[in-house]
């Protein structure tokens, strides 16, 4: 499903419907190039789950962990890293809940992945003409359109 995005704030709606719609253990491959929205959609992603701690990138610590919203966000970021640094990090332990509360695990650059989770949903934010933007959601083993229908 494409979705065009007029501005910064409509990127930051799409992640605030996405935020009060999404279920714990919920998996965001996000992509695009610098400057494209990751952040500013993770950040509505936050605000649907009513986290108030402010949500910056986490490319310099790699993960950022808020657990006071409806459900854990659990915030990555592979900018930095090659793919073979990036199996290293046992990011399966986010999304299969081991020893971490299951929550929504949003993974910035996730391109840099050598391997996914089962399910997920793909959200790949690119530029379109007159400065706009444009999301392309897809998922993968997880019901795109019944989501995409509360959005």
């Amino acid at each position: 499903m494409k979705i065009s995005l007029a501005d910064v704030q409509a990127t930051l709606n799409l992640g605030i419907k996405l935020g009060q719609t999404l279920t714990p253990g919920t998996v965001i491959l996000l992509e695009g190039d610098l400057g494209a929205g990751k952040t500013t959609l993770v950040q509505g992603i936050g605000q649907g789950l009513g986290i108030t701690e402010s949500i910056v990138s986490p490319t310099f610590t790699l993960i950022n962990e808020y657990t006071q919203g409806r459900i854990p966000l659990y915030h990555l970021d592979l900018y930095r890293l090659e793919p073979s640094e990036v199996a290293g990090l046992n990011l399966e332990s986010y999304w299969e809940g081991i020893e971490i509360e299951p929550g929504i695990v949003a993974i910035e650059w996730a391109e840099r992945m050598p391997y996914q989770p089962e399910h997920y949903l793909c959200v790949r934010l690119s530029y379109g003409d007159n400065g706009n933007r444009q999301a392309d959601i897809t998922g993968l083993h997880c019901n795109i359109s019944e989501l995409i229908a509360k959005i």
